[in-house]
């Protein structure tokens, strides 16, 4: 039997919402506590390069869900600090508000044709894209992206892992 293509498209749709669902929930799971996160006693610089690619990916495996809060962040301060940017986002936002208000009461018809909803937001995104790039929204993935790099790799660098701790600790009670 076949599915109709809008019965189909639904499916779809239901699943990938329950696949965010099980991320995003997943995601919060795996937040480890933030003492456990800033503890200064565990930041130590590595005495070699070598140890710092393991300690990179474990520490990436380890608080995977704090640096996408990190990242989120990151992305939060920057779009309230750029008020262009924001005043962007707010009028794509509108605009899409809009047109999920109208198509409420009736299909919007230009020339004789009807747009479809999807078409509606398509207009929408090409006509903000110029006001996204004056409003330096390039920039503004770069700078994300750069900072969310280097805030991430410091962290994940200078971390020590539980390993590491333990050999600290044993060098400490040798001392002793």
């Amino acid at each position: 039997m076949r599915i109709s293509g809008f019965k189909a498209r639904i499916m779809s749709l239901s699943l990938s919402n329950v696949s965010a669902r099980e991320w995003i929930s997943k995601t919060r799971e795996g937040i480890k506590p933030w003492g456990e996160f800033i503890s200064t006693s565990k930041f130590k610089v590595p005495k070699s390069v070598k140890p710092v690619p393991g300690r990179v990916m474990k520490n990436i495996e380890h608080f995977q869900s704090n640096y996408m809060f990190v990242f989120l962040g990151l992305v939060v301060f920057c779009v309230l600090t750029s008020p262009m940017l924001l005043v962007a986002i707010a009028a794509c936002l509108g605009a899409c508000y809009i047109i999920s208000l109208k198509n409420a009461e009736h299909k919007l018809r230009i020339l004789g044709k009807e747009l479809s909803v999807g078409q509606q937001y398509a207009v929408v995104g090409v006509c903000s894209f110029p006001l996204f790039w004056l409003a330096g929204a390039g920039s503004a993935v770069f700078w994300i992206i750069g900072a969310s790099f280097f805030f991430i790799m410091l962290h994940a660098s200078m971390y020590m892992t539980p390993d590491e701790q333990e050999a600290v600790e044993l060098e400490m009670d040798e001392v002793v």
